[in-house]
């Protein structure tokens, strides 16, 4: 077993349960949000968050992973007063996600830069790990960073390699969003290698977007787990040919990297409104994999028991692994 952090403290690895491992609760602009998006509204979208969290646990699932960090609206203490209204765990991370330059914070702060330092980023990381975020006393139990179709800009890599230094500091384990398109995956793993981290606690996100097998194995051999979270995203790829690739997968004997999640929120500025997101992309919401998914991979000739390797144990794993390795380098 391993202590694993939420919002509402640690709780034990073996207390996970069911894990949608790539989720968010609130992702907006603050300036973006504050000035042109009237509805949100702070009682109103806690409340609609903790009815959809509720629902969530309802279905069957446990625990989910809050991947909301720096450039995606991360406020925790709302996280904080979600959490303590749903039995859902909530792990909550730290990190940047920026597909070009670093965070506007840190853009004259640093190594070679205006203010020159050490990479101020890590300390940041680590103290939300250690320390808690703001004056919350939550945890970050996550690393999340992103690397998409511009490639390893400098900034990009400035923000992968402190993910990477945090986690060697930490065991905290690491969550990086990528692009299969151009096998980003792959880039991602080799930046984290080069920081010492060990590719088994890290997980490649959204490698559900391609069908490209070959590409999912070699990630997947290199020991990350797969990310095959944007279920009821299908104008990337149809929920069909993610539930196809899924089972490829496990034929060819990797069910023990792979992870299922939506990539969901419960309030997003990414849409002009909810009814409009809803008419988009109709499946896109956090019980499509419990009502929709799972029925289709058991149909499929996928086992409750690899079910369950998927929900609950990859997931525990990747936490209990990682904790264990940083224990020995202790």
């Amino acid at each position: 077993m391993a202590k694993v952090e939420t919002a509402r403290g640690p709780v034990d690895s073996g207390e996970l349960g069911r894990v949608l491992v790539h989720e968010h609760i609130f992702t907006y602009n603050h300036e973006f949000t504050a000035n042109y998006r009237p509805d949100f509204v702070e009682d109103i979208v806690v409340a609609g968050a903790v009815e959809r969290l509720d629902a969530l646990k309802a279905a069957g699932i446990d625990t989910i992973i809050d991947l909301t960090v720096l450039g995606l609206g991360r406020y925790v203490p709302r996280i904080a007063r979600v959490a303590a209204k749903t039995d859902l765990n909530i792990v909550v991370s730290t990190g940047a996600y920026t597909f070009n330059e670093a965070p506007s914070g840190f853009m004259l702060w640093g190594p070679g830069l205006m203010f020159e330092a050490p990479e101020p980023m890590v300390d940041f990381f680590v103290k939300d790990i250690r320390e808690g975020i703001l004056d919350t006393d939550i945890k970050a139990g996550e690393l999340k960073c992103a690397i998409d179709e511009p490639g390893l800009t400098p900034g990009v890599e400035r923000v992968m390699r402190a993910i990477g230094r945090a986690h060697v500091m930490t065991g905290t384990p690491i969550t990086v969003h990528t692009a299969p398109q151009n096998r980003s995956g792959l880039i991602a793993q080799r930046i984290f290698a080069d920081e010492g981290v060990n590719l088994e606690d890290v997980i490649i996100g959204h490698c559900g977007d391609t069908t490209d097998i070959d590409y999912l194995m070699e990630l997947a051999d290199k020991g990350s787990i797969l990310g095959m979270d944007r279920f009821g995203i299908d104008f990337v790829t149809t929920t069909r040919e993610r539930v196809a690739t899924i089972v490829e997968m496990v034929k060819r004997g990797y069910v023990d990297h792979l992870t299922l999640s939506h990539d969901c929120a419960c309030w997003s500025d990414y849409y002009p409104s909810e009814e409009i997101r809803a008419k988009a992309l109709p499946d896109h919401q956090y019980l499509h994999v419990s009502q929709h998914v799972i029925p289709a991979l058991l149909e499929a000739g996928i086992s409750q028991d690899q079910v369950d390797r998927m929900f609950i144990d990859n997931p525990r794993r990747h936490f209990e692994a990682a904790a264990r390795r940083f224990a020995g380098r202790a």
